[in-house]
């Protein structure tokens, strides 16, 4: 099964943007990729997803702000966040759908 490693988080301001990155071990053009966040304290959500064709899905607290995109030729997919706010501050994930593996995550922290 493929391994997935997200990369690209970091400290932004409010309004700010970010682009995450998943890299895949192999192939990834036939899997079901998923976004997802943990905020401390929360439960883990999901953030939106592409399918194998290419299509994607954005969830309603990311819809109009964020991107998901993949380039196959990479092994990669992105999530870009556009206008950020302090309440997208989490750990962010991606993760094979129908998977049980997680990764370790990429912080995003939006903040002043």
């Amino acid at each position: 099964q493929v391994q997935l490693e997200e990369s690209g988080g970091g400290l932004v301001q409010p309004g700010g943007s970010l682009r995450l990155s998943c890299v895949g071990s192999g192939d990834i053009s036939g899997y079901v990729i998923g976004w997802h966040r943990q905020a401390a304290g929360q439960e883990r959500e999901t953030v939106g997803f592409i399918t194998y064709s290419g299509h994607t899905h954005l969830y309603p607290s990311a819809k109009d702000r964020f991107v998901i995109s993949r380039d196959v030729d990479k092994r990669t997919v992105y999530l870009e966040m556009n206008n950020l706010k302090p309440e997208d501050t989490a750990v962010y994930y991606c993760k094979l759908r129908g998977s049980n593996n997680w990764g370790r995550g990429t912080q995003v922290t939006v903040s002043e």
